[in-house]
């Protein structure tokens, strides 16, 4: 099994990340394990790094990837959002650094049968980045109702055909189990106007991220981990997160503003006195974009932002 996958921001996370080579770093996403080798890479004596991934495939990945370098390598075959537990269990307090690289992988994006292309017509409908859970993105499409598929896939997709993506859903189904992502993708594009369909880019995208976040709980998990790993760091350490979405940058730009400025006091308060102590600081002050030469090397780059937070 080759697990493909072209790191995003790569230099940009090795500088931010400021690594100590006898520091603890976590990567919450190892996926490609890409940043992590470089991580590993600046590690000595003391140096620790640990790499988690709920996809038991970019684990298996990682390690023919780090063979023979395992020196101060552990990996750990969970979701980023038990990272304190993970920890804990590993004897680990504290980190000086932690990465997360959210959104699907390339190898994810490019094996059909894990079904998370809507660019296969025969791949299935699975989109689960964790294998061991049971619910796949087929059952949502063919058990939600009509008000719930319309639900994820306008929060989700801000898809503005979405009344009507759910409702062609809802009728295909009546007739047959909605299947592959061949059978989605001819419904959804009966649910959107062919004008729009020729200058909107791919019409089942929208609905297939929508799918996809709603099943694996992303932001659910981004939102609740956030000022858990904030607390997980030792003074100094950064936090790096990587997003694709509006809505995944959109959660992290909040978070790291109210970590910086928790206050909750008026402000005619002349003095603070809700108590509330600042973590610590937003580095980027604005996310961090590829450059033009990562962006023509890798496309998938494009919607890339790096957002850093340090911790006080």
């Amino acid at each position: 099994m080759e697990f493909h996958h072209k790191s995003v921001l790569l230099e940009e996370v090795i500088e931010y990340l400021h690594i100590r080579p006898n520091g603890t770093y976590v990567d919450g996403t190892l996926g490609g394990a890409g940043h992590s080798l470089r991580i590993a890479e600046k590690l000595t004596q003391g140096g620790r790094l640990i790499g988690i991934d709920q996809d038991a495939d970019a684990l298996l990945a990682a390690g023919e990837r780090f063979k023979g370098k395992q020196e101060h390598v552990t990996f750990v075959h969970d979701n980023y959002c038990n990272m304190k537990e993970a920890l804990q269990r590993l004897g680990i307090a504290k980190a000086d650094g932690i990465l997360l690289d959210l959104g699907v992988s390339s190898y994810q994006l490019d094996t059909p049968e894990r079904g998370f292309t809507y660019r296969d017509a025969e791949a299935p409908l699975d989109m689960r980045m964790d294998k061991r859970e049971s619910l796949t993105a087929e059952d949502i499409v063919n058990e939600y109702s009509e008000g719930e598929l319309f639900r994820v896939i306008r929060d989700y997709g801000e898809d503005r055909f979405a009344k009507n993506i759910a409702k062609h859903i809802a009728e295909a189904r009546k007739t047959k189990r909605i299947q592959t992502a061949g059978e989605l993708t001819e419904i959804i594009r009966g649910a959107i106007p062919k004008k729009i369909q020729m200058t909107g880019g791919h019409p089942a995208k929208r609905t297939f991220q929508a799918l996809r976040i709603e099943l694996n709980h992303e932001l659910e998990v981004l939102e609740n981990s956030l000022d858990e790993m904030i607390d997980l760091l030792n003074p100094g350490g950064r936090l790096c997160i990587i997003t694709f979405h509006s809505l995944e940058d959109r959660i992290v730009k909040v978070n790291f503003k109210k970590n910086e400025n928790p206050c909750t006091c008026p402000k005619d308060f002349p003095i603070c006195v809700c108590g509330k102590v600042s973590k610590g600081k937003c580095v980027t002050r604005k996310p961090v974009l590829p450059g033009k030469e990562e962006l023509f090397e890798n496309t998938r780059a494009k919607s890339a932002k790096l957002r850093v937070f340090e911790r006080i």
